[in-house]
């Protein structure tokens, strides 16, 4: 079964910009040209490949072929890179925002040293990017599950650790005894796939609070903790500086009774002779030495996700 080129440039063009129409101005292209060449692309794989909704999206049979449009447009480009210089690699990146505001930093600088190389990140949570992976829509993502996704092939990192941190004002005002009234006492979530507090308030016999604050935004998360609207899991130190300084100032405090939390990290990349996502994946590791721990925690949980 054989596929032509512009068809599957042209389906990766559709479900990156979202329509027909749209696809075709970038594609430079009449809006019928687009619609011929998704018919053809339908009738050679024997399936329909297109919802026709907007966004337009594509179904389970289009995946397959959204991921060998992508891989043929990344080999492409690293051929004319090798040729005459003007290839550009476009590489979607799934990342979480914990990992993208601490440790995953020095791979952006890294890329930016080389040049030639586009990257575009999708900042999700694990189990999404895992979906993303699936339909082809990133070559690469850092997640949780240590489970390859079909096509790819997966490492540990290491892990990020989390720590239960709230104002000295606020925890004095829970007070139960030597510990906190965990019921009562105000949370911050990140959004509605964090369940890093949750997880906690289960591991002690607690349920959510009456007060949940949501800060989908990972600075503006800190920054609410520290001026009291709640308590919530916070980088620790390792990877992120910022609650040890609050700490040692006193502005924060880690909440009695609530040891840290390890989240393993992994990274998953399509199984591609590609140099370049060679090279972006050994950015990843050596970045990654930050993560290095001797055993992740058993009571590690979901990853934070996106920023607003």
């Amino acid at each position: 079964m054989r596929f032509d080129p512009d068809h599957l440039e042209t389906l990766l063009a559709i479900t990156e910009e979202g329509t027909f129409e749209a696809a075709a101005r970038r594609l430079h292209v009449t809006p019928s040209a687009v619609s011929q060449r998704v018919r053809a692309l339908e009738g050679a794989a024997g399936r329909v490949l297109v919802r026709r909704t907007t966004p337009v999206t594509v179904t389970g049979a289009g995946e397959p072929l959204l991921r060998l449009g992508r891989q043929l447009r990344l080999l492409a480009a690293e051929t004319s890179a090798a040729l005459d210089g003007t290839g550009t690699a476009d590489l979607p990146v799934a990342v979480n925002a914990d990992s993208l505001v601490s440790w995953f930093r020095p791979v952006l600088s890294a890329v930016a040293e080389r040049g030639a190389t586009a990257l575009r990140l999708f900042v999700e949570d694990q189990g999404y990017s895992h979906d993303l992976l699936r339909r082809g829509e990133v070559v690469a993502a850092v997640t949780d599950d240590p489970r390859p996704v079909q096509g790819c092939v997966v490492e540990p990192l290491g892990s990020l650790r989390y720590a239960a941190a709230a104002t000295p004002a606020l925890v004095e005002r829970h007070r139960a005894g030597r510990g906190v009234d965990w019921s009562a006492l105000p949370m911050v979530v990140f959004n509605e796939k964090d369940h890093l507090q949750d997880d906690l308030l289960a591991a002690r016999g607690a349920s959510r609070p009456p007060v949940v604050h949501r800060v989908p935004s990972a600075a503006d998360f800190h920054e609410a903790i520290r001026r009291g609207l709640g308590w919530g899991m916070l980088l620790d130190s390792q990877a992120q500086p910022d609650l040890a300084a609050d700490l040692a100032a006193g502005l924060l405090v880690r909440l009695p009774g609530a040891r840290p939390v390890d989240v393993p990290l992994h990274w998953q990349r399509w199984r591609l002779d590609s140099p370049v996502l060679g090279l972006l994946s050994d950015d990843v590791r050596r970045a990654a030495t930050a993560l290095r721990r001797p055993r992740p925690s058993p009571a590690g949980a979901g990853m934070r996700s996106s920023t607003s």
